[in-house]
C-alpha cells in the first residue's frame, strides 16, 4: 500500500470500509491491494480525516480524478470488480517487476519516473534543460515575491493549478529522489536552492 498516512489511520479506514473498494466492491482482507484515497487531495489542503478518506482498490485508485467534485462523481459510477480482475492480475505481475527495478534505481540515486519540467532524461539520468530549468526557477521566485494567485501563475506558464502546486512542492528540484515514501540525494543537479524551496513551502502553507 503506497501511502503517507499513519498506519493506525489506514487500518481504521480499511476496517470502516470493510476492506472493500468503494467503487468496484473488490475485497482484500490483507489490505495489500487497497489504497486509502484522499477525497479532497492534499495538494488542495485536504485533511487526513476519516470524512476525507475512502478505500479504493489499486486499479480504481490509479484512475481516480484529483478534483473532489469529479472524484465523488467517479465514486458514484459503480463497476463490478470482476470486470477488473484481468487488469488487476496483469497490473500485479507488472508492478512487482517494476517495483524491483525502481527500488534498484532509487538506491543508486536515479530518478525513477518521467522527467519533471526543467529536466530531460538522457541515458536514464536527469539532465537540466537550460531554458526550462530557468522557467522553473522563475516560477518559484515569482510565486514567492509577488501577489499573483496560483490560478494566474498557472495560466501564465500553461499549467493547471494542481500541476503548479505539485511543481512547487517537488523536491526533485532540490536534487532529491523519491520512492515508496523514502527520499534520498539524487545524482542530478538541483534547480532550486534549499532556502528558496523552504520559503515557497512556507508561503504555500499560509
Amino acid at each position: 500500500m503506497k501511502n503517507n498516512l499513519p498506519l493506525p489511520l489506514i487500518r481504521k479506514i480499511l476496517e470502516r470500509d470493510s476492506f472493500k473498494c468503494q467503487k468496484c466492491g473488490f475485497e482484500d482482507p490483507s489490505g495489500e491491494n487497497l489504497e486509502v484515497h484522499h477525497i479532497n487531495p492534499k495538494i488542495f489542503n485536504g485533511l487526513n480525516e476519516s470524512s476525507n478518506l475512502s478505500t479504493l482498490c489499486s486499479i480504481c485508485h490509479k484512475y481516480a480524478p484529483d478534483s473532489e467534485k469529479e472524484f465523488k462523481k467517479y465514486l458514484s459510477e459503480k463497476i463490478d470488480s470482476k470486470l477488473l480482475d484481468t487488469f488487476r492480475k496483469s497490473d500485479y505481475s507488472i508492478s512487482k517487476k517494476t517495483k524491483l527495478g525502481m527500488d534498484t534505481a532509487f538506491k543508486k540515486g536515479r530518478h525513477i519516473t518521467k522527467a519533471p519540467k526543467g529536466y530531460k532524461l538522457l541515458n536514464k539520468q536527469l539532465i537540466k534543460h537550460d531554458e526550462e530549468s530557468a522557467k522553473v526557477k522563475n516560477i518559484f521566485e515569482e510565486f514567492l515575491n509577488s501577489n499573483i494567485s496560483l490560478t494566474q501563475l498557472a495560466k501564465k506558464y500553461n499549467l493547471t493549478t494542481s500541476g503548479l502546486i505539485k511543481l512547487l512542492k517537488n523536491t526533485t528540484y532540490l536534487g532529491k529522489v523519491k520512492f515508496a515514501n523514502h527520499e534520498s540525494d539524487g545524482q542530478h543537479e538541483p534547480i532550486i536552492d534549499k532556502q528558496l524551496f523552504e520559503q515557497v513551502q512556507n508561503k504555500l502553507s499560509v
